[in-house]
């Protein structure tokens, strides 16, 4: 059954039926083309299928670094705070302390000079390195060396102050010191 409106152009010769044929050749061409198009497209909606997929794996394996990252900050955060609070000295605190015999021992924080008032050992024994200044929220806490030195090996941004012990001040045997040097000697 041939298209009706062919049959009447070419009952009115406006074509010739060798233009009809070659119509109809080009008319299968397009719908083999079409097909064969369908086929490429349905390839390339499953590449394109397959690339969503590896992207958005490897998004989510970035994302699960990142809060693998996160958990294990926050857990270094928790054991440094857990180290501070156990391990702290108790300072002078009340501003009555801090005018008996309490020392203000000055430090800097990024680049802000701070003061902690200490007592008078306390802040010897930071000056000698045996005591360190460390960070805690907004607070500066006291604490052993040796807890200063676990804190540092978790972060060091949270030490403000960690002095290295000095052995050479150590006393040495004076053999004079048993002998009282006299006040009224003139020289």
């Amino acid at each position: 059954m041939k298209n009706q409106l062919q049959e009447q152009l070419l009952k009115a010769g406006l074509v010739n039926a060798n233009q009809l044929r070659t119509a109809k050749t080009q008319k299968n061409k397009q719908v083999k083309q079409q097909q064969h198009n369908k086929t490429e497209s349905a390839d390339e909606v499953k590449e394109k299928a397959q690339q969503a997929r590896l992207e958005q794996a490897a998004k989510d394996r970035e994302l699960n670094e990142q809060r693998k990252q996160e958990e294990a900050r926050k857990h270094i955060a928790a054991q440094i705070k857990q180290l501070i609070e156990h391990n702290r000295l108790p300072q002078d605190k009340s501003i009555a302390d801090q005018f008996d015999d309490s020392l203000a021992y000055h430090f800097t924080d990024k680049n802000k000079i701070k003061a902690l008032y200490v007592s008078k050992t306390m802040r010897e024994q930071i000056a000698d390195g045996r005591l360190a200044i460390v960070k805690q929220g907004q607070q500066y806490e006291v604490v052993p060396v040796e807890t200063a030195q676990k804190i540092k090996a978790r972060d060091e941004s949270v030490i403000i102050v960690f002095n290295e012990p000095n052995q050479s001040i150590e006393k040495t045997d004076d053999p004079y010191a048993a002998y009282q040097i006299p006040d009224d000697l003139m020289w």
